[in-house]
């Protein structure tokens, strides 16, 4: 495993056990048993580390899917599984950033400086519900931006309760919970290409 695969994996499990704003990269370095200097040969700051961990090692809900594979429900129930699982993982890293404004502040600038943001996941999940209605397969009067705002927001609430009743270390849900979110979306999406 190479220096860089380790520090992700170390800072991966101390930003879980600590919260994103409370590690330090002198403490991931400890933890990937390398000094901190190497830390910032592979990763700019923190904030870009922080990022790396959140796309390696938690990956986007979207990434498996191409408009015009499989069916669009199917495509959405895995989007919603994945999207399940990492919002109960990422939430810990998350919450002690979020519970200080001037650490919220600080997040939101430098998510900013590498484009992107917690916005990313309904942002991309609306572009492949566009892409999939040029396809014929979602209906051409649905709000495309609306259906991925309340999947992905339906994902965010319902990871956080997993988290807070199982802890990170949960399991991905199954899913028959990811298909529950997806049904009710169902009727005013799909056109029969899309089933």
């Amino acid at each position: 495993m190479s220096a860089r695969e380790r520090i992700l994996d170390a800072a991966a499990e101390v930003m879980r056990t600590r919260g994103a704003a409370k590690a330090t990269t002198k403490e991931i370095a400890r933890a990937a048993e390398y000094s901190e200097a190497l830390l910032y040969k592979h990763f700019r700051d923190k904030e870009e580390l922080i990022l790396c961990v959140l796309r390696e090692r938690m990956p986007a809900p979207q990434e498996q899917v191409r408009p015009g594979e499989g069916s669009v429900a199917g495509n959405l129930t895995g989007i919603a599984r994945r999207a399940l699982g990492y919002y109960a993982r990422t939430f810990p890293m998350m919450a002690s950033m979020a519970a200080r404004p001037d650490l919220m502040a600080a997040s939101r600038e430098s998510m900013r400086k590498y484009g992107t943001g917690p916005q990313e996941p309904v942002v991309q999940l609306g572009a492949y519900l566009r892409a999939e209605r040029e396809l014929g397969r979602v209906r051409a009067e649905a709000d495309t931006d609306a259906a991925a705002a309340l999947l992905m927001g339906a994902c965010f609430q319902q990871g956080f309760l997993r988290y807070y009743a199982e802890g990170a270390e949960a399991p991905d849900p199954p899913e028959s919970d990811a298909a529950a979110l997806v049904a009710p979306l169902l009727p005013g999406l799909l056109t029969r290409d899309g089933s």
